[in-house]
């Protein structure tokens, strides 16, 4: 996501980094890269002239021209204006004071509507809420089953009147329905079409004064570029929309969409899709998506990922054992089990800071790797997995032959396992020195 535009605008940025002052003829140089890096990015051409505008005013301020550091000023000043671009802050949905809250989704077919719909009634589940997913699209085949199947997963519920029932009548039907049952979020899935037109737009007005949502999510696929803000733009004056959900980010994206659909429309991105798992839904915060763009890393969301998949009562037993070194295979595989519900690697990895973007195009995290460990720790027997000092070559080649692994690959898991738990005997026996305690307090992780 953004690679190639986070590259195009480091490499601006080189112009600026060797000089120990700069003057405008500097700025104005480095300005004309970072305008063709989001123009190749499929930025809103009007967006990036008010950009470029607005940055290099700021550029040849006394604030850069007299700056010791120039370069890092110009970067300073890229990044406030890509998140104020984006939005400034975070926009969260609004949650009705008179329950239920109701969300209408609209957007043209293809754009992820119904997967999205059930991606974020999922999303406030988690958080304590009662969703209800309301099956709107009565035209494209099989709509109604996909809601049905994607709610199964998540174990929501979807209310449906079948086919044969204008798509208002539903919309009613189903904001009554999840009144008498106390459901206190309504998510309505309406139909798409691969264009624009009048019909359409008819009913989704229709809908939209029959139910009164307290939000229009418009969902929108990133892959198409300059196109999704031109949809944007049409569902918004006619609908008035409220907010945007961004879709397929984790595709090869060019970024346009991000960085123009808020300038354009006014309404801001509330969240983006970053996966086909219906776990791979974020909130959208324009801070942070700034500084991944250029390269600086997001911590923050790495944490929030972190929390989610963190279990506090495993986290105490796995430090109890760090301390009384009976970590075992079973700890490890544990793990990576809480490693790989923090969702994708190369996501994960992008957004640790010094990450530049591109740098990470090239280089795939095999995940089968994690799968083959997975494999060779559970072929193993309980006392194994305690005692790994016991596995001598005949153990290794049954654990081989019944992981599906290489005797190499059992052999290689062992030795990272056996340097892990030195690691942890250095630590625990820096801990048992004061200077050690005070060594390791400076290290806490964020999670």
């Amino acid at each position: 996501m953004f690679e190639s535009l986070g590259e195009k605008l480091n490499n601006a940025f080189k112009k600026f980094r060797n000089k120990g002052k700069l003057t405008e003829a500097d700025v104005k140089a480095g300005m004309r890269e970072i305008k063709l890096a989001l123009l190749e990015a499929d930025v809103n051409f009007k967006v990036v002239r008010d950009f470029i505008k607005i940055v290099s005013e700021r550029a040849v301020g006394v604030e850069v021209l007299e700056s010791l550091l120039p370069a890092q000023q110009i970067v300073k000043i890229v990044n406030e204006e890509l998140t104020r671009l984006m939005g400034g802050s975070q926009s969260k949905l609004t949650i009705s004071s008179q329950p239920p809250t109701v969300i209408m989704m609209v957007g043209l077919q293809g754009a992820g509507k119904t997967t999205h719909a059930a991606k974020l009634a999922g999303l406030y589940k988690k958080q304590g809420k009662r969703p209800l997913l309301v099956a709107g699209d009565v035209y494209r085949p099989a709509a109604i089953k996909q809601l049905q199947v994607v709610g199964e997963k998540l174990d929501i519920p979807v209310f449906t009147l079948g086919d044969q029932v204008s798509p208002v009548q539903i919309a009613k039907e189903g904001l009554q329905f999840a009144k008498q049952k106390g459901y206190d979020m309504v998510f309505i899935d309406t139909a798409g079409r691969l264009q624009i037109d009048e019909v359409l737009m008819e009913e989704l007005k229709n809908i939209k004064a029959e139910v009164n949502p307290t939000e229009i999510l418009l969902t929108v696929d990133a892959m198409i570029g300059q196109e999704s803000v031109n949809v944007a733009e049409t569902f918004n004056d006619l609908l008035d929309i409220t907010g945007v959900i961004l879709t397929k980010l984790d595709g090869d994206t060019r970024g346009g969409a991000a960085l123009s659909i808020r300038y354009v429309t006014g309404k801001p991105i509330k969240f983006v899709g970053t996966g086909e798992k219906l776990d791979t839904i974020e909130p959208f915060h324009p801070d942070r998506m700034a500084s991944r763009i250029l390269g600086m890393g997001d911590v923050l969301t790495l944490i929030d990922k972190a929390q989610a998949a963190y279990d506090e009562k495993q986290a105490a037993e796995l430090e109890q054992k760090m301390r009384q070194q009976t970590f075992t295979l079973d700890d490890y595989l544990a793990q990576l089990a809480q490693l790989k519900n923090m969702g994708n690697l190369e996501q994960l990895m992008a957004m640790m800071p010094g990450v530049k973007p591109g740098a990470l195009k090239d280089a795939k995290i095999d995940e089968k790797v994690m799968a083959h460990t997975e494999a060779i720790i559970r072929a193993m027997t309980p006392r194994e997995r305690t005692k790994p000092e016991i596995i001598n070559a005949s153990r290794k080649k049954r654990i081989a032959a019944g992981s599906g692994t290489s005797v190499e690959e059992v052999n290689k898991l062992l030795r990272q396992f056996e340097q892990m738990v030195k690691m942890m005997k250095q630590f625990s026996d820096m801990g048992k020195t004061k200077k050690g305690q005070k060594m390791l307090g400076r290290m806490k992780l964020p999670f």
